[in-house]
């Protein structure tokens, strides 16, 4: 068992402490907020061990999982680098992409570890999926949120559009070409309803539409490639694959079928691949685990993280234009 500390001890990482205490792959020695009034209702509500400095906390783990506020994530995740400890940091990894080089080429000089909590890509309807996404070339993504204070200090890309941002990086083998996009700021000082629309030097385009002040809770997307359509509901944990296949010479009295103009006939195909129930928080943590005991690079490596945040900074910028 691994030995986990985390810094941040807000709604989030409330969470994060509870499943390190239920995970059978961490012992969780306890937490570091420098809200000391919080930090003293936590450990007397759960009774989860609070240290006085991160230091002290630092000294007596192999990991810490940062659940801080974004803006300071970079000086936090420097701190465990250059400590010698594994890192997991909630997305977005750091503020700027700048930031996150820095941590990327800190880490590889430490030989330490480090995961970036993009927790869709361990939603359990997106991994019954994920192997049946070959080669899309029209996505569309719709992540609608009602109004939460929390999470008002970014704009609503590096808040939300982000989780689509790094799913669609993860199905697309193909660079970023062009970003399109717009932004409107209703209720913060930064946009609250953004649309983007990313190009990718293969042809693919990603149509990625995210909100904060929604009347109802939407997390889809959708994914369109040759003779297949895949649909992911993040928010429900269901999936459904349309697939179309030529048809037999002597199709059954029920079967869907298209014929095109040439005369073509394809057969249309219904798949809802089994989602199996679980935790992608804990999925995340405990794969993270996995790496680090068996020396293998995680699921969403620093890099991809940094990644998803450059993205997600020429979204911002597009706005600016």
């Amino acid at each position: 068992m691994l030995k986990a500390g985390v810094f941040g001890a807000g709604h989030l990482g409330k969470i994060h402490l509870k499943l390190l205490q239920e995970s059978s792959k961490y012992e969780l020695v306890g937490f570091y907020d420098d809200n000391k009034e919080l930090a003293a209702k936590v450990e007397q509500e759960f009774g989860y061990k609070s240290f006085n400095s991160p230091e002290e906390l630092l000294a007596l783990v192999d990991v810490i999982d940062v659940v801080t506020p974004t803006n300071a994530h970079f000086k936090v995740a420097k701190e465990v680098i250059s400590a010698g400890k594994h890192l997991f940091i909630e997305k977005p990894i750091t503020s700027t992409y700048a930031e996150a080089e820095e941590l990327i080429a800190l880490a590889k000089k430490h030989k330490v570890k480090g995961q970036v909590g993009h927790v869709e890509r361990f939603n359990p309807a997106f991994r019954a999926i994920k192997d049946k996404i070959e080669q899309p070339m029209f996505i569309e993504a719709h992540r609608l949120a009602e109004f939460n204070p929390r999470g008002t200090d970014v704009p609503v890309v590096l808040d939300l559009m982000i989780h689509d941002i790094d799913v669609i990086l993860s199905v697309v083998k193909s660079e970023v070409k062009d970003v399109y996009a717009s932004g409107v700021s209703v209720i913060s000082e930064t946009p609250d309803i953004a649309n983007a629309r990313i190009q990718f030097e293969n042809g693919c385009v990603a149509n990625l539409t995210a909100s904060r002040i929604s009347l109802k809770n939407m997390r889809k997307a959708r994914f369109f490639q040759r003779d297949a359509y895949i649909s992911v509901d993040f928010l429900e944990r269901n999936c459904e694959v349309v697939k179309m296949k030529d048809a037999p010479e002597t199709p059954d009295d029920f079967a869907m079928i298209l014929q095109n103009a040439e005369g073509i006939k394809k057969q249309i195909y219904f798949d809802n691949p089994k989602v199996e129930e679980h935790n992608a928080i804990l999925d995340e943590l405990e794969t993270f685990a996995d790496a680090i005991n068996n020396d293998t690079t995680p699921i969403v490596s620093l890099e991809q993280g940094a990644e998803a945040l450059r993205v997600a900074n020429m979204v911002i910028d597009s706005f600016k234009k």
